[in-house]
Protein backbone atom coordinates (compact mmCIF):
# COMPACT_ATOMS: atom_id res chain seq x y z
CA UNK A 1 0.00 0.00 0.00
CA UNK A 2 1.41 3.36 -1.00
CA UNK A 3 2.36 5.69 1.84
CA UNK A 4 0.37 8.93 1.89
CA UNK A 5 2.58 11.96 1.41
CA UNK A 6 1.13 15.30 2.54
CA UNK A 7 1.87 18.61 0.88
CA UNK A 8 4.95 20.38 2.23
CA UNK A 9 4.02 23.12 4.67
CA UNK A 10 5.67 26.53 4.46
CA UNK A 11 7.51 27.31 7.68
CA UNK A 12 5.71 29.98 9.67
CA UNK A 13 7.34 32.96 11.40
CA UNK A 14 9.34 32.20 14.55
CA UNK A 15 7.54 32.36 17.86
CA UNK A 16 7.76 35.81 19.47
CA UNK A 17 10.12 36.18 22.40
CA UNK A 18 9.07 38.25 25.44
CA UNK A 19 10.63 41.70 25.60
CA UNK A 20 12.51 42.02 28.93
CA UNK A 21 10.93 44.47 31.37
CA UNK A 22 12.24 43.75 34.88
CA UNK A 23 14.19 46.38 36.88
CA UNK A 24 17.47 44.55 36.28
CA UNK A 25 16.94 44.98 32.54
CA UNK A 26 16.53 48.74 32.88
CA UNK A 27 19.74 48.94 34.93
CA UNK A 28 21.73 46.99 32.34
CA UNK A 29 19.85 45.87 29.23
CA UNK A 30 22.93 44.81 27.30
CA UNK A 31 23.20 41.12 28.38
CA UNK A 32 19.56 40.61 27.39
CA UNK A 33 20.11 42.37 24.07
CA UNK A 34 23.18 40.21 23.39
CA UNK A 35 21.16 37.07 24.08
CA UNK A 36 18.37 38.30 21.79
CA UNK A 37 20.90 39.08 19.03
CA UNK A 38 22.50 35.64 19.33
CA UNK A 39 19.05 34.07 19.02
CA UNK A 40 18.00 36.18 16.01
CA UNK A 41 19.15 39.55 14.73
CA UNK A 42 15.61 40.18 13.44
CA UNK A 43 12.62 38.47 15.00
CA UNK A 44 9.19 38.88 16.57
CA UNK A 45 8.81 39.94 20.20
CA UNK A 46 5.92 40.56 22.54
CA UNK A 47 6.15 43.92 24.31
CA UNK A 48 5.06 44.43 27.95
CA UNK A 49 1.89 46.10 26.60
CA UNK A 50 1.01 42.89 24.77
CA UNK A 51 1.69 44.37 21.33
CA UNK A 52 3.60 42.12 18.94
CA UNK A 53 6.44 43.73 17.01
CA UNK A 54 9.66 42.79 15.22
CA UNK A 55 12.90 43.63 17.03
CA UNK A 56 16.11 44.40 15.17
CA UNK A 57 19.34 43.94 17.15
CA UNK A 58 22.02 43.46 14.46
CA UNK A 59 23.97 46.42 13.06
CA UNK A 60 23.93 45.37 9.40
CA UNK A 61 20.18 44.70 9.50
CA UNK A 62 19.46 47.96 11.33
CA UNK A 63 21.54 50.01 8.89
CA UNK A 64 19.54 48.54 6.01
CA UNK A 65 16.09 48.84 7.59
CA UNK A 66 16.50 52.38 8.94
CA UNK A 67 16.95 53.56 5.36
CA UNK A 68 14.38 51.24 3.76
CA UNK A 69 11.45 53.20 2.23
CA UNK A 70 9.23 50.14 2.67
CA UNK A 71 9.20 50.88 6.39
CA UNK A 72 6.68 53.65 6.97
CA UNK A 73 6.34 56.06 9.88
CA UNK A 74 2.81 57.44 9.28
CA UNK A 75 0.64 55.29 11.53
CA UNK A 76 -2.53 56.72 9.95
CA UNK A 77 -1.89 54.39 7.01
CA UNK A 78 -2.52 51.34 9.22
CA UNK A 79 -6.03 51.13 10.68
CA UNK A 80 -5.17 48.29 13.09
CA UNK A 81 -2.54 50.47 14.84
CA UNK A 82 -4.29 53.84 15.02
CA UNK A 83 -5.57 53.27 18.55
CA UNK A 84 -2.00 53.24 19.93
CA UNK A 85 -1.09 56.62 18.40
CA UNK A 86 -1.09 59.95 20.18
CA UNK A 87 -3.67 62.58 19.13
CA UNK A 88 -2.93 64.30 15.79
CA UNK A 89 -1.76 67.47 17.55
CA UNK A 90 1.20 65.51 18.98
CA UNK A 91 1.65 62.97 16.21
CA UNK A 92 1.88 64.93 12.94
CA UNK A 93 5.55 65.85 13.15
CA UNK A 94 8.32 64.92 10.73
CA UNK A 95 9.53 61.97 12.81
CA UNK A 96 6.16 60.28 12.34
CA UNK A 97 5.55 61.12 8.69
CA UNK A 98 6.71 59.83 5.32
CA UNK A 99 7.67 61.78 2.19
CA UNK A 100 6.45 64.12 0.83
CA UNK A 101 5.03 65.42 4.16
CA UNK A 102 8.22 64.52 6.00
CA UNK A 103 10.33 66.34 3.41
CA UNK A 104 8.16 69.46 3.56
CA UNK A 105 8.26 69.71 7.36
CA UNK A 106 11.95 68.90 7.72
CA UNK A 107 12.84 71.59 5.20
CA UNK A 108 11.14 74.19 7.41
CA UNK A 109 13.53 73.65 10.31
CA UNK A 110 16.72 72.40 8.64
CA UNK A 111 18.29 75.88 8.46
CA UNK A 112 18.15 76.27 12.23
CA UNK A 113 20.36 73.20 12.75
CA UNK A 114 23.09 73.58 10.14
CA UNK A 115 26.67 73.21 11.34
CA UNK A 116 27.24 76.96 10.92
CA UNK A 117 24.12 77.94 12.89
CA UNK A 118 24.95 75.47 15.65
CA UNK A 119 28.56 76.66 15.91
CA UNK A 120 27.26 80.22 16.38
CA UNK A 121 25.52 78.99 19.55
CA UNK A 122 28.78 77.82 21.16
CA UNK A 123 29.55 80.98 23.21
CA UNK A 124 26.03 81.04 24.67
CA UNK A 125 26.10 77.32 25.52
CA UNK A 126 29.48 77.77 27.21
CA UNK A 127 28.04 80.68 29.20
CA UNK A 128 25.02 78.65 30.34
CA UNK A 129 27.27 75.75 31.37
CA UNK A 130 29.57 78.07 33.35
CA UNK A 131 26.63 79.68 35.17
CA UNK A 132 25.17 76.31 36.13
CA UNK A 133 28.55 75.07 37.37
CA UNK A 134 29.00 78.29 39.38
CA UNK A 135 25.73 77.54 41.14
CA UNK A 136 26.77 73.93 41.77
CA UNK A 137 30.10 75.07 43.22
CA UNK A 138 28.27 76.72 46.12
CA UNK A 139 27.47 73.23 47.43
CA UNK A 140 29.43 70.12 48.32
CA UNK A 141 27.16 67.74 46.40
CA UNK A 142 24.30 67.83 43.92
CA UNK A 143 22.03 65.81 41.70
CA UNK A 144 23.83 66.31 38.40
CA UNK A 145 20.64 65.72 36.38
CA UNK A 146 18.65 68.38 38.23
CA UNK A 147 21.47 70.89 38.62
CA UNK A 148 23.20 70.59 35.24
CA UNK A 149 22.21 67.92 32.70
CA UNK A 150 18.57 69.05 32.50
CA UNK A 151 18.75 72.86 32.73
CA UNK A 152 21.52 73.22 30.13
CA UNK A 153 19.78 71.70 27.08
CA UNK A 154 16.31 72.91 28.04
CA UNK A 155 17.63 76.48 28.29
CA UNK A 156 19.33 76.17 24.90
CA UNK A 157 16.29 74.79 23.07
CA UNK A 158 13.94 77.27 24.75
CA UNK A 159 16.13 80.17 23.62
CA UNK A 160 16.43 78.74 20.11
CA UNK A 161 12.67 78.36 19.81
CA UNK A 162 11.86 81.58 21.66
CA UNK A 163 10.06 79.96 24.61
CA UNK A 164 10.10 81.24 28.22
CA UNK A 165 12.36 78.88 30.17
CA UNK A 166 10.31 79.56 33.30
CA UNK A 167 7.62 77.22 31.95
CA UNK A 168 9.94 74.25 31.91
CA UNK A 169 8.63 72.65 35.15
CA UNK A 170 5.18 71.92 33.75
CA UNK A 171 6.59 70.99 30.39
CA UNK A 172 9.04 68.51 31.94
CA UNK A 173 6.24 66.76 33.84
CA UNK A 174 4.07 66.49 30.74
CA UNK A 175 6.86 65.28 28.46
CA UNK A 176 7.98 62.66 31.00
CA UNK A 177 4.45 61.27 31.11
CA UNK A 178 4.21 61.09 27.32
CA UNK A 179 7.62 59.60 26.48
CA UNK A 180 7.97 57.18 29.42
CA UNK A 181 5.21 54.86 28.25
CA UNK A 182 4.44 54.29 31.94
CA UNK A 183 1.90 57.04 32.58
CA UNK A 184 -1.33 56.00 34.27
CA UNK A 185 -4.70 56.12 32.53
CA UNK A 186 -5.31 59.51 34.16
CA UNK A 187 -1.79 60.97 33.77
CA UNK A 188 -1.44 60.52 30.02
CA UNK A 189 -4.60 62.41 28.93
CA UNK A 190 -3.73 65.19 31.37
CA UNK A 191 -0.19 65.44 29.98
CA UNK A 192 -1.40 65.39 26.37
CA UNK A 193 -3.99 68.07 27.05
CA UNK A 194 -1.40 70.15 28.91
CA UNK A 195 1.10 69.98 26.06
CA UNK A 196 -1.50 70.88 23.42
CA UNK A 197 -2.84 73.81 25.44
CA UNK A 198 0.69 75.03 26.13
CA UNK A 199 1.65 74.86 22.44
CA UNK A 200 -1.49 76.80 21.46
CA UNK A 201 -0.62 79.48 24.01
CA UNK A 202 2.90 79.78 22.57
CA UNK A 203 1.56 80.09 19.02
CA UNK A 204 -0.87 82.80 20.07
CA UNK A 205 1.95 84.72 21.75
CA UNK A 206 4.14 84.52 18.63
CA UNK A 207 1.27 85.68 16.44
CA UNK A 208 0.75 88.68 18.69
CA UNK A 209 4.46 89.52 19.10
CA UNK A 210 6.75 87.70 16.60
CA UNK A 211 10.50 87.84 17.18
CA UNK A 212 13.69 86.46 15.66
CA UNK A 213 13.30 82.85 16.74
CA UNK A 214 12.39 79.50 15.24
CA UNK A 215 8.85 79.34 16.65
CA UNK A 216 7.99 82.75 15.18
CA UNK A 217 9.28 81.57 11.80
CA UNK A 218 7.22 78.39 11.97
CA UNK A 219 4.11 80.32 12.98
CA UNK A 220 4.62 82.70 10.05
CA UNK A 221 4.96 79.71 7.71
CA UNK A 222 1.66 78.43 9.02
CA UNK A 223 -0.16 81.75 8.68
CA UNK A 224 1.36 83.27 5.54
CA UNK A 225 2.34 80.41 3.27
CA UNK A 226 0.10 77.68 4.67
CA UNK A 227 3.09 75.31 4.53
CA UNK A 228 1.93 73.41 7.60
CA UNK A 229 -1.39 72.84 9.32
CA UNK A 230 -2.23 73.92 12.86
CA UNK A 231 -1.90 70.32 14.06
CA UNK A 232 1.48 70.02 12.31
CA UNK A 233 2.67 73.23 13.95
CA UNK A 234 1.66 72.02 17.42
CA UNK A 235 3.30 68.64 16.72
CA UNK A 236 6.48 70.38 15.57
CA UNK A 237 6.70 72.32 18.84
CA UNK A 238 6.17 69.09 20.79
CA UNK A 239 8.90 67.28 18.83
CA UNK A 240 11.47 70.09 18.95
CA UNK A 241 11.02 70.62 22.68
CA UNK A 242 11.24 66.94 23.57
CA UNK A 243 13.95 65.96 21.08
CA UNK A 244 15.80 69.19 21.84
CA UNK A 245 16.36 68.39 25.49
CA UNK A 246 15.41 64.83 26.53
CA UNK A 247 18.15 63.11 24.55
CA UNK A 248 20.87 65.58 25.57
CA UNK A 249 19.92 65.28 29.25
CA UNK A 250 20.55 61.55 28.92
CA UNK A 251 23.78 62.02 26.96
CA UNK A 252 25.25 64.30 29.64
CA UNK A 253 23.94 62.28 32.60
CA UNK A 254 24.67 58.78 31.33
CA UNK A 255 27.97 59.84 29.79
CA UNK A 256 29.19 61.34 33.06
CA UNK A 257 28.08 58.23 34.96
CA UNK A 258 30.13 55.94 32.74
CA UNK A 259 33.18 58.18 32.94
CA UNK A 260 32.97 58.15 36.74
CA UNK A 261 32.74 54.35 36.75
CA UNK A 262 35.66 53.93 34.32
CA UNK A 263 38.61 55.63 36.12
CA UNK A 264 41.10 54.82 33.36
CA UNK A 265 38.93 56.51 30.73
CA UNK A 266 38.14 59.65 32.73
CA UNK A 267 41.86 60.00 33.53
CA UNK A 268 42.60 59.72 29.81
CA UNK A 269 40.12 62.50 29.04
CA UNK A 270 41.38 64.77 31.83
CA UNK A 271 44.94 64.37 30.57
CA UNK A 272 43.97 65.03 26.95
CA UNK A 273 40.84 67.21 26.50
CA UNK A 274 41.32 67.02 22.72
CA UNK A 275 39.77 63.56 23.01
CA UNK A 276 36.38 65.13 23.80
CA UNK A 277 34.84 64.77 20.31
CA UNK A 278 35.78 61.09 20.05
CA UNK A 279 34.79 60.57 23.70
CA UNK A 280 31.28 61.85 23.00
CA UNK A 281 30.96 59.51 20.00
CA UNK A 282 32.05 56.54 22.10
CA UNK A 283 29.67 57.45 24.93
CA UNK A 284 26.85 57.70 22.38
CA UNK A 285 27.72 54.25 21.05
CA UNK A 286 28.36 52.64 24.41
CA UNK A 287 25.10 53.69 26.10
CA UNK A 288 23.19 56.16 23.95
CA UNK A 289 20.24 58.34 25.00
CA UNK A 290 17.72 56.62 22.70
CA UNK A 291 17.36 52.93 23.48
CA UNK A 292 14.85 51.98 20.78
CA UNK A 293 14.09 53.96 17.63
CA UNK A 294 10.55 55.20 17.15
CA UNK A 295 8.28 52.63 15.56
CA UNK A 296 8.30 51.86 11.87
CA UNK A 297 5.62 49.78 10.10
CA UNK A 298 6.17 47.54 7.09
CA UNK A 299 4.15 48.90 4.16
CA UNK A 300 4.78 45.62 2.30
CA UNK A 301 6.49 42.32 3.17
CA UNK A 302 10.20 42.80 3.83
CA UNK A 303 12.76 40.00 3.64
CA UNK A 304 15.85 40.38 5.78
CA UNK A 305 18.21 38.13 7.76
CA UNK A 306 16.47 35.01 6.49
CA UNK A 307 12.99 36.01 7.68
CA UNK A 308 10.04 37.76 6.08
CA UNK A 309 8.35 40.51 8.05
CA UNK A 310 4.72 40.64 6.85
CA UNK A 311 3.07 43.88 5.79
CA UNK A 312 1.52 46.04 8.50
CA UNK A 313 3.90 44.89 11.26
CA UNK A 314 5.58 47.27 13.75
CA UNK A 315 9.38 47.18 13.61
CA UNK A 316 11.53 48.31 16.54
CA UNK A 317 15.21 48.94 15.89
CA UNK A 318 16.94 48.52 19.25
CA UNK A 319 19.66 51.15 18.79
CA UNK A 320 21.27 50.23 22.11
CA UNK A 321 21.65 46.62 21.00
CA UNK A 322 22.75 47.54 17.49
CA UNK A 323 25.62 49.70 18.77
CA UNK A 324 26.94 46.77 20.83
CA UNK A 325 26.96 44.32 17.89
CA UNK A 326 30.36 42.54 18.04
CA UNK A 327 30.27 41.97 14.27
CA UNK A 328 30.48 45.75 13.87
CA UNK A 329 32.40 46.94 16.94
CA UNK A 330 35.25 44.80 18.32
CA UNK A 331 34.97 44.49 22.08
CA UNK A 332 31.59 46.29 22.08
CA UNK A 333 31.11 46.08 25.85
CA UNK A 334 34.38 47.92 26.47
CA UNK A 335 34.28 51.72 26.85
CA UNK A 336 37.19 53.03 24.81
CA UNK A 337 37.36 56.78 24.28
CA UNK A 338 40.09 56.30 21.69
CA UNK A 339 38.02 53.91 19.57
CA UNK A 340 37.66 56.52 16.82
CA UNK A 341 34.77 54.76 15.06
CA UNK A 342 31.88 57.21 14.84
CA UNK A 343 29.59 55.20 12.56
CA UNK A 344 27.07 54.31 15.27
CA UNK A 345 23.30 54.64 15.07
CA UNK A 346 22.70 56.58 18.28
CA UNK A 347 21.19 59.37 16.15
CA UNK A 348 19.53 56.96 13.71
CA UNK A 349 20.17 56.63 10.00
CA UNK A 350 18.39 57.45 6.75
CA UNK A 351 15.89 60.27 6.14
CA UNK A 352 14.92 60.35 9.82
CA UNK A 353 18.49 60.86 11.04
CA UNK A 354 18.36 63.22 14.02
CA UNK A 355 18.23 66.81 12.79
CA UNK A 356 19.64 68.07 16.08
CA UNK A 357 22.68 65.77 16.14
CA UNK A 358 25.21 68.62 15.66
CA UNK A 359 23.63 70.55 18.53
CA UNK A 360 23.53 67.50 20.82
CA UNK A 361 27.18 66.72 20.08
CA UNK A 362 28.23 70.29 20.85
CA UNK A 363 26.23 70.43 24.07
CA UNK A 364 27.69 67.10 25.17
CA UNK A 365 31.25 68.21 24.49
CA UNK A 366 30.83 71.57 26.22
CA UNK A 367 28.96 70.15 29.21
CA UNK A 368 31.23 67.21 29.98
CA UNK A 369 34.40 69.16 29.18
CA UNK A 370 33.42 72.02 31.48
CA UNK A 371 32.26 69.66 34.23
CA UNK A 372 35.53 67.71 34.36
CA UNK A 373 37.60 70.88 34.16
CA UNK A 374 35.67 72.61 36.93
CA UNK A 375 35.49 69.69 39.36
CA UNK A 376 38.71 67.58 39.36
CA UNK A 377 37.42 65.52 42.31
CA UNK A 378 33.98 64.78 40.84
CA UNK A 379 32.73 61.39 42.12
CA UNK A 380 29.55 59.41 42.56
CA UNK A 381 27.80 60.00 45.87
CA UNK A 382 26.10 56.56 45.84
CA UNK A 383 26.92 53.07 44.65
CA UNK A 384 26.24 52.54 40.93
CA UNK A 385 23.72 49.81 41.72
CA UNK A 386 21.64 52.25 43.78
CA UNK A 387 20.96 54.56 40.86
CA UNK A 388 17.48 54.50 39.31
CA UNK A 389 17.11 54.32 35.54
CA UNK A 390 14.07 55.89 33.94
CA UNK A 391 11.57 53.26 32.75
CA UNK A 392 10.26 53.10 29.22
CA UNK A 393 11.03 51.62 25.84
CA UNK A 394 12.19 54.68 23.89
CA UNK A 395 14.68 56.69 25.98
CA UNK A 396 17.48 55.53 28.25
CA UNK A 397 18.69 57.73 31.08
CA UNK A 398 19.08 58.16 34.81
CA UNK A 399 16.34 59.58 37.01
CA UNK A 400 19.01 61.20 39.19
CA UNK A 401 22.82 61.24 39.46
CA UNK A 402 24.02 62.24 42.96
CA UNK A 403 27.64 63.44 42.86
CA UNK A 404 30.16 65.05 45.17
CA UNK A 405 32.98 67.37 44.15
Amino acid sequence: MAEHVGAAREPGPPEPLPWPSDPAFHRDPYPAYAQLRRSRSVGPVTLPSGLRAWAVTGFEEAWELLADPRLAKDIRRFAHLRDVALPPELNLHMLNLDPPDHTRLRRLVTKAFTARRVEALRPRIEQIAAELLDAMAQQRSADLIEAFAFPLPITVICELLGIPSGDRGDFRRWSNAVVSGRATRDELPEAVAGLIAYAKKLIAAKRAEPSDDLLSALTAARDEDDRLSEAELISMIFLLLIAGHETTVNLIGTGTFHLLTHPDQIALLRDDPSLLPSAIEELLRYDGPVEVATTRITAEPVEIAGVTIPAGEPVLVALAAVDRDPDRFPGPDRLDLTRGDAQHVAFGHGIHYCLGAPLARMEGQIAIGALLSRFPSLALAVRPGDLVWRPGLLLRGLAALPVTF
